[in-house]
């Protein structure tokens, strides 16, 4: 199996990729199928969620390039910033997992936020999209590392 042990700040060539969902992304030890097929396993130092397009790398220095896998989501969309900056702050009252665009907020699928976030006025669309939460959902400070 390979050993996947370090997160790669610097530029290097991926030879391989590793989709993973937002579960799997905040895993610092975790089995995987890299996305050629074969096994590897992540042994990654501990508090870091791995985002859309960071780089790791094996024992033997294999370059994994890190991809945010499709995953059903609620998406909000609204040209209203009050009625999307109440949506927040509810979801965020049931600690819930948050992206946040300057036009839409996005969740992992669940048909009781839904219906609050309808509750508020809002239209929520269910969809198959790469799930980006702000990082506070998963570690104590954000880095600011975002992807647009």
């Amino acid at each position: 199996m390979i050993k996947i042990t370090q997160i790669i700040d610097h530029q290097a060539t991926p030879s391989v990729t590793l989709s993973l969902p937002i579960n799997s992304r905040i895993k610092s030890r975790i089995k995987v199928t890299l996305d050629d097929g074969r096994d590897a396993g992540l042994f990654l130092p501990r508090g870091k969620i791995l985002r859309d397009g960071d780089l790791v790398a094996s024992e033997d220095g294999l370059v994994v390039e890190i991809k945010a896998a499709p995953e059903l989501v609620s998406t909000v969309s609204s040209d209203d910033s009050h009625a999307l900056a109440k949506a927040s702050y509810h979801l965020g009252n049931r600690h819930v997992p948050l992206q946040v665009e300057p036009q839409w907020l996005r969740y992992l699928h669940d048909h009781v936020l839904d219906d609050m976030v309808k509750g508020l006025g809002l239209e929520v669309k269910t969809e198959t999209a790469a799930f980006e939460p702000e990082a506070g959902a998963y570690q104590s400070s954000s880095d600011g590392h975002h992807h647009h």
